[in-house]
C-alpha cells in the first residue's frame, strides 16, 4: 500500500512571488503553449514539439523517441495535454533514458523541474517524493505529480508545463543532463571540454579517452604497414612471373 506523501515545509516559495525572476516562456517563443490556442495542424504540431522538449529535454527530441499513438490522440482532441504529458513521462523511452539512469532523489529533482516547472524546495521535499517512487512505483509517482493541486493550478488540462520562474542568471532547466554523476561513473562516460562547451561521450569500456594523439607513432605504423603491403605485392608479382 502506498504511503501518504510526507509533509514538509518549503524553505522558499520564490516561484510563487510575482516579482521574483521571469517566467520562462520556452525562450524562443512569445507565448505559452495552450491547446485552446491552436487553430491549425501546424500550431498543434508546435505544441507537441514543446511538450517533447519539456519532458524529454531538448537534447533528446529525436524521431526515435516519438510516441505516435499519443500524438494522434492529442491531435484528435481525444486526450488532454495533461494526459499527453502523463503518457510521455510513462513511456518506455523516457524510462530508458531518464528513469533507469538515475536514483530516486535525482528523479524527483528532474520531474519537479519538467512536470511542475520548478526546482525542489529542499531536501525534505526530495525525500518525501522519493518515498512515493519507492512505494507507488514510477507510474504512481507520475500520477501523483500530474494529478496534484499544484499542477492543476499552474497548468490545468491544456497547457504544456514550462519553467515557471527563474533568475536571469540561472540556466534553464533544459540544460540539466538526463543522468547524474553516479550513472556517468558506472557507465564509463568521460567528460571532455572544448573551449567553453562541455559534452559527454559514452564509450563501450570505462578506459580514459586519450587527451592527445601521438601522430608520430601513428605515422610510423602507417608507413610500416604500407611497406609490408608493397613487399607482399612485389613478392606476388615475382611468383606469378616465374610461373610463366
Amino acid at each position: 500500500m502506498a504511503l501518504p506523501i510526507h509533509t514538509y515545509k518549503p524553505t522558499t516559495q520564490n516561484q510563487r512571488v510575482c516579482s521574483f525572476g521571469t517566467a520562462d516562456l520556452n525562450e524562443d517563443s512569445p507565448y505559452i503553449y495552450r491547446l485552446e490556442d491552436t487553430n491549425s495542424s501546424g500550431e498543434i504540431a508546435e505544441l507537441i514539439w514543446a511538450a517533447y522538449r519539456q519532458v524529454f529535454n531538448e537534447q533528446e527530441i529525436l524521431q526515435f523517441n516519438r510516441q505516435i499513438a499519443l500524438e494522434t490522440q492529442l491531435k484528435n482532441r481525444s486526450i488532454t495535454v495533461r494526459d499527453f504529458i502523463r503518457g510521455l513521462a510513462k513511456s518506455g523511452r523516457f524510462y530508458q533514458l531518464v528513469v533507469a539512469a538515475n536514483n530516486n532523489y535525482r528523479l524527483v529533482e528532474i520531474c519537479l523541474k519538467r512536470l511542475l516547472g520548478r526546482a525542489p524546495y529542499n531536501q525534505e521535499e526530495e525525500i518525501a517524493w522519493s518515498i512515493q517512487i519507492a512505494t507507488r512505483g514510477w507510474s504512481g509517482f507520475v500520477d501523483a505529480l500530474i494529478d496534484s493541486e499544484e499542477y492543476e493550478q499552474a497548468f490545468g488540462d491544456n497547457t504544456v508545463p514550462y519553467q515557471r520562474k527563474r533568475m536571469s542568471t540561472d540556466r534553464p532547466f533544459s540544460f540539466t543532463p538526463r543522468y547524474g554523476e553516479d550513472y556517468r561513473d558506472r557507465a564509463g562516460i568521460v567528460q571532455t571540454s572544448w573551449i567553453h562547451h562541455t559534452e559527454w561521450y559514452g564509450f563501450l569500456a570505462p578506459s580514459p579517452y586519450p587527451k592527445q594523439v601521438d601522430w608520430r607513432t601513428i605515422s610510423a605504423v602507417i608507413i610500416g604497414l604500407s611497406g609490408i603491403i608493397a613487399f607482399l605485392l612485389i613478392l606476388n608479382w615475382f611468383v606469378n612471373s616465374s610461373a610463366f
